[in-house]
């Protein structure tokens, strides 16, 4: 798409983007009843799969909800970054470009919330919002690939 199509997606794809992150960002720091706190303990996981191996291991004890606000949550809340990167910066088309920046920046959030004590820092987290963005990542990438093809395969037929 070229033209004035292509900008106003553009525009809209960008709207969505800082539209979407506002609401996260409420998300992770002051919905949910959150507030910031000053004193406290901070509450952290580093043990790669110890709060996934948690949720799996001992699903009984958790209800159903429970287990799909912190495993399939996690996963399918930060999607949309895995279209949304790649289309707005031509430089995180690149698997590892997009992994850094993105990577980093949800890491960024985790310790936030652990110094604000809203929440706790959790490399599960980091695994599981990290899978659910890589994984639009390659869907994206593929539609990407399909698309170039069926161009490249119009521009023969002519």
């Amino acid at each position: 798409m070229s033209g004035r199509h292509g900008r106003l997606g553009r525009v809209l794809v960008w709207l969505f983007f800082l539209g979407f992150t506002g609401c996260l960002l409420y998300w992770m720091f002051m919905g949910f009843g959150r507030s910031i706190r000053t004193s406290g303990s901070y509450h952290y996981n580093m043990v790669p799969f110890r709060t996934i191996g948690m949720y799996v291991l001992h699903s009984h004890s958790f209800s159903m909800r429970t287990w799909i606000i912190n495993i399939l949550g996690n996963i399918g809340v930060f999607t949309p970054y895995g279209f949304v990167l790649p289309y707005l910066f031509l430089w995180a088309r690149r698997f590892v470009a997009f992994l850094l920046l993105f990577g980093c920046s949800v890491i960024i959030l985790e310790v936030l919330q652990m110094l604000l004590r809203v929440g706790s820092l959790d490399v599960d987290d980091v695994i599981l919002n990290t899978l659910g963005a890589s994984l639009a990542y390659a869907v994206f990438a593929g539609l990407q690939r399909g698309l170039k093809a069926r161009k490249s395969a119009a521009w023969y037929k002519i």
